[in-house]
């Protein structure tokens, strides 16, 4: 049976009618069928209806993910009732600030409770207009840490393509066990999650509560025959360190995707040994535009070189622009420019947009796209490899560096598991860069070592004038990534070691 043609809705409608007796989740050991998942849909569907909403107004889902909060997304799908769904682990003030922008009034949980949203005077509401509502299923947000998440509306069309892509290209199919890690309001989700309910898989839903734990995740993928696999770069140094502290393998992974962060070079060449009868794939894409790029993994090689982004998928174009405006046509570097048929028409507040969604730069169709921001390289076999942020393009004593740069290179020393480098205000030198790594267990690792590695790779100026080396995770945004604007706070941890550039001193006093 195929659901191709019937979007994420109308595929897992079809589930429900051919195999309602199938397991759709599996949830801390227990699991959730078809029918079962549908009924409980179908009493928040009936909640919703109480709320009193007018036609096309959207609502607020606050919900940390389990099998509660996969029915109240379904009911929202199945009423064609747009919704909010941004992280819970927002400050408050911004979780209210976001549900005002979009104009909800009403937010619903997991839990059976609802409250209003109270009104914000220094919010201005910008709910989406009659047509557009009718058109639009999840609403998503960027990353957001110190302000306020960029709303991203996505089309049920985009939404219904992208299901239709996702799953012929990683063989989710009905019986299939795949594993969920990300939050359900990441967009990874639409795949691990969505595309498996609508093509009539088994969803293995990670509890958030446990999802540091290697040795669990480990488990899970044993104990439910997990066949794909989806995740951050995060999940898979958690399941490595405990896949080696027990010497366990996972042969019947079929499928790997890692995405959403730069991979640390042991935990990539690990990948092969650990999913040793897995297709191994690195996806890139934006929370705007969904996955955009696919590079499948050469498992038989010996030595792996920096892992590229890949090759746009069907339907996706990509334009490279050089500093000076003009189109890479062939090998070369520039800022990456992508359309894909998965993407949002644009953020919901217009005055956000600042040139990111746009026409074609140079005129040459009538296309929507969006400038990603990343500075990508384009080798002779016409891969893509990313480079850089051109916002994390900053002046240090007058010489530009970039310090995404900076964190690869970092993340290049095999005592360090993850690494943020951000660019503080000075005095001085106007931009300052800090650093701050967490180094692999019993390492030893100290900031001498990490400064000489760093000198040994990168210009004088890219060298962090501040190294701090923690033995904990570091601080992360809503979306998983490292929060590089609380680097300058890791006194808050306990930190093994912390190093000031003599240069920089010196600069300082002189």
């Amino acid at each position: 049976m195929t659901t191709d043609g019937l979007g994420l809705v109308g595929g897992f409608l079809s589930q429900v009618r051919e195999r309602p007796d199938a397991t759709a989740l599996v949830w801390n050991g227990e699991e959730t069928t078809y029918r079962e998942l549908y009924e409980r849909a179908g009493r928040e569907r009936d909640r919703l209806a109480r709320l009193g909403l007018t036609p096309g107004e959207p609502v607020g889902v606050l919900a940390t993910k389990s099998p509660a909060a996969i029915a109240l997304v379904l009911a929202c799908l199945l009423a064609r009732r747009p919704f909010l769904l941004p992280s819970p682990a927002l400050a408050d003030a911004l979780l209210a600030d976001l549900f005002a922008q979009a104009g909800c009034r009403q937010v619903i949980t997991a839990d059976g409770t609802d409250a209003a949203v109270a009104p914000n005077p220094e919010v201005t509401a910008q709910p989406l207009a009659p047509r557009e509502a009718a058109e639009v299923s999840f609403m998503l947000t960027t990353s957001g840490s110190t302000s306020l998440p960029k709303i991203v509306p996505l089309g049920r069309d985009a939404v219904n393509r992208f299901v239709a892509w996702a799953a012929p290209a990683f063989s989710i199919g009905p019986g299939v066990t795949v594993l969920n890690y990300a939050p359900l309001n990441f967009d990874l989700c639409l795949l691990d999650v969505w595309t498996t309910l609508a093509h009539g898989g088994r969803v293995v839903l990670v509890d958030p509560a446990l999802a540091a734990r290697g040795g669990h995740l480990l488990d899970l993928l044993v104990r439910h025959d997990v066949r794909v696999v989806q995740a951050v770069p995060m999940f898979y140094g958690l399941l490595l360190d405990a896949a080696e502290r027990r010497g366990a393998t996972l042969p019947g992974v079929r499928q790997v995707m890692f995405s959403g962060d730069v991979i640390p070079d042991r935990t990539f060449a690990a990948l092969p040994r650990l999913f040793p009868g897995a297709r191994i794939h690195n996806i890139y894409g934006c929370t705007e535009t969904n996955d955009s790029f696919v590079h499948e993994v050469d498992t038989g090689a010996t030595a792996f070189p920096p892992v590229p982004i890949g090759r746009p998928l069907p339907g996706v174009e990509a334009l490279i622009l050089a500093p000076d405006g003009a189109a890479v046509e062939g090998p070369g570097s520039g800022e990456l420019y992508v359309s894909t048929p998965f993407q949002s028409a644009g953020y919901l507040d217009r005055t956000r947009h600042a040139d990111k969604f746009t026409g074609h730069p140079l005129g040459r169709d009538d296309r929507r796209w969006f400038r990603t921001g990343d500075l990508v390289r384009r080798d002779a076999d016409g891969r893509l490899h990313l480079t850089g942020r051109a916002d994390h393009q900053v002046k240090v004593r007058g010489v530009a560096v970039n310090t995404a740069e900076i964190e690869r290179v970092l993340l290049d020393h095999p005592a360090v598991r993850e690494a943020g480098v951000a660019a503080v205000p000075d005095p001085i030198e106007g931009r300052r860069l800090i650093a701050a790594v967490q180094s692999e267990p019993g390492s030893g690792l100290n900031s001498l070592t990490l400064r000489q590695h760093c000198a040994g790779r990168l210009p004088r100026a890219a060298v962090p004038a501040t190294l701090r080396i923690v033995h904990e995770p570091l601080p992360k945004t809503a979306t998983g990534k490292v929060d590089r604007k609380a680097l300058d706070r890791l006194d808050e941890l306990s930190t093994v070691s912390t190093a000031t550039s003599a240069t920089t001193a010196q600069g300082r006093t002189s």
